[in-house]
């Protein structure tokens, strides 16, 4: 079934240069459009067209990239509601967080609210479209998978349990076309006259532990974290077993 999907994309930063390059979980998402809807796919770009990183999506054997032309502080949520709205698109996957501006992951919330459509994170596969109704596949914490059945239209968000895009190659990146398409600015008023500062990191919360005996205080001091390493001693002597115990106190810091 040939349905019109989009794929939302935006300008990524290198986690160590800062260099502008595609951002990962776009390049996800563009990943997922292709096997889906292949040449059908329309990758759309909200911002400055002239930006060498957008090639890199063309790269990945993309004819086309469609840029709704604004400036870097304008509000990107309006122009792309009215483009998705007039155009009858079905179907919207995009990435969970941008790695530049806000980065605040903000963006699809809004414009499902502002559509009216349904909205699905953390997507791995979208295996079927019948009639009307996709049947997804949602990737939960741990490895775990949810089979999901929703009806279009409707957006998808995906992170790292999507595919891995595919390498971007110079020759469809230089033949590839951008086009652009002036639209209506709307002012961002955050990002013009908001006050950004660096993001601190949130205490670590120190667990309460109730305990009404010398035993339990010692069961739980020595006890660790769900998921963390741990250590089974058999067939030691009780020098051994001593030793590894008065270790594990100083490591955790009950012992000095």
């Amino acid at each position: 079934m040939s349905i019109d999907t989009v794929a939302l994309v935006s300008i990524g930063a290198h986690p160590a240069s800062g260099r502008a390059r595609r951002a990962e979980h776009d390049a996800r998402a563009v990943e997922l459009g292709l096997q889906l809807a292949g040449d059908n796919l329309h990758v759309l770009h909200a911002g400055n067209p002239h930006e060498p990183a957008l090639r890199a999506y063309l790269g990945m054997g993309l004819d086309e990239l469609h840029v709704l032309e604004q400036p870097e502080h304008a509000d990107a949520v309006p122009v792309l509601r009215d483009y998705l709205r007039e155009s009858g698109v079905q179907l919207v996957l995009t990435g969970s967080q941008a790695e530049t501006g806000e980065g605040s992951g903000m963006l699809p919330y809004l414009l499902a609210e502002q559509l009216g459509w349904p909205l699905l994170v953390g997507v791995a596969q979208i295996e079927s479209i019948h009639n009307g109704v996709a049947t997804v596949l949602q990737a939960l914490p741990r490895g775990q998978r949810r089979r999901l059945k929703v009806r279009l239209p409707f957006m998808a968000t995906v992170d790292n349990a999507a595919p891995k895009a595919r390498q971007s190659a110079y020759g469809p990146a230089t033949r590839g076309q951008i086009g652009a398409q002036e639209v209506e600015v709307v002012e961002d008023e955050l990002s013009t006259r908001g006050l950004f500062q660096t993001a601190k990191p949130r205490p670590k919360r120190l667990k309460v532990i109730k305990a009404k005996s010398g035993a339990d205080r010692m069961k739980a001091a020595t006890a660790k974290a769900a998921g963390g390493s741990g250590q089974v001693l058999k067939g030691v002597s009780a020098e051994e077993g001593a030793q590894a115990i008065l270790k594990l106190l100083i490591e955790e810091g009950v012992v000095r």
